[in-house]
C-alpha cells in the first residue's frame, strides 16, 4: 500500500539547490506538473518512476512512505507500484489486444477473466477508435494503445502510483480519464500543457530550469474554470468526431 511519496531536492541546471524541504504526494491527489518545454517536467516523472536516490542527473530522492524503497521495489517489474505513460508509448508485440492483457494478468498472479473485458471497455470510454479483443496491438494507433494502456495500469497492474506524459496529445478522451481516474485513491502524476487539465489537479509543481520553481493549491475560482474549459473541449470534441466521421457540422454552440 502506497500512502505517499516525498520528493526530496535535488539540483537544478545551473547547480543550484532546489529550494524546497519536501514535497509531498498523497493517495487520492491528483499533481499536474507544468511549466515550458526544457524546464524539466520529464525529468521529474523520471525520478519519481525510478524511484531516484540521488542516482540520477538531479540527485533528487525519493520515498515511499516516508521510508528509502528497497531494491525489489525499485528494479523488479513485479513489485515496482508505479505506471507511466508516455507520448511515445508503442506496443511492438504481434498479439491480440486479449491475449496481451492476459499475459499481464497471469504475471499479477489475476485468475479472474472478467477483467480482460472490463479493461478493453474502460480502454475504450477513452478513445473514439473502439478495441476489440482480438485488435493486434501491433497495429493500434497511438491513442488507442495509451488508452489501453491507461485502462490497464487502473485494473490489471492496479498501480497506486499513474505517470501521464502529456496525455492530452495522445488522441484521447482526456476528459473521461480525467473523471474516471480522480476518484479511484490513486496518486496521479499528470505532465501537462493543458490548462483544464492542470486547473483541475489538487496541486501544481511548477518547473524551470529543471527545478521545481513553486507548488500551487488549487482554489474554487480555479475549479470553476476549469470546469468551463472542460466543457468547451467537450464541444470540440464532438465536433472532432463529426469530422472524423464524415459528417457535416450544420450547427455549432460553442457557448
Amino acid at each position: 500500500m502506497v500512502r505517499e511519496i516525498t520528493i526530496l531536492p535535488g539540483w537544478d541546471k545551473s547547480g543550484n539547490r532546489e529550494d524546497f524541504t519536501d514535497i509531498n504526494l498523497k493517495a487520492g491527489e491528483t499533481i499536474a506538473i507544468v511549466g515550458p518545454t526544457g524546464s524539466g517536467k520529464t525529468a521529474l516523472i523520471t525520478d519519481i518512476e525510478l524511484l531516484a536516490q540521488g542516482d540520477t542527473a538531479t540527485k533528487r530522492r525519493v520515498l515511499l512512505n516516508g521510508q528509502l524503497p528497497g531494491d525489489e521495489v525499485r528494479y523488479n517489474p513485479a513489485y515496482k507500484p508505479i505506471a507511466m505513460i508516455t507520448q511515445n508509448t508503442k506496443c511492438f508485440t504481434d498479439l491480440t489486444t486479449e491475449e496481451f492483457l492476459q499475459i499481464h494478468a497471469r504475471a499479477r498472479r489475476i485468475a479472474d477473466q472478467k477483467i480482460i473485458q472490463d479493461t478493453i471497455s474502460l480502454a475504450n470510454k477513452f478513445t473514439g477508435e473502439k478495441i476489440k479483443k482480438d485488435t493486434k496491438v501491433s497495429v493500434l494507433s497511438g491513442g488507442q494503445t495509451r488508452s489501453l494502456l491507461i485502462a490497464d495500469a487502473i485494473l490489471i497492474g492496479a498501480a497506486p502510483v499513474i505517470l501521464l506524459d502529456e496525455i492530452e496529445n495522445a488522441g484521447i478522451f482526456k476528459q473521461e480519464v480525467v473523471e474516471l481516474i480522480q476518484d479511484t485513491g490513486k496518486i496521479i502524476i499528470f505532465v501537462t500543457h493543458d490548462p483544464a487539465i492542470a486547473l483541475l489537479t489538487k496541486k501544481r509543481l511548477i518547473m524551470g530550469n529543471g527545478g521545481v520553481r513553486k507548488v500551487i493549491y488549487q482554489n474554487e475560482l480555479e475549479l470553476r474554470a476549469a470546469q468551463k474549459l472542460l466543457e468547451l473541449d467537450r464541444q470540440v470534441g464532438v465536433i472532432r468526431e463529426e469530422i472524423r466521421a464524415g459528417h457535416v457540422i450544420t450547427k455549432v454552440n460553442l457557448a
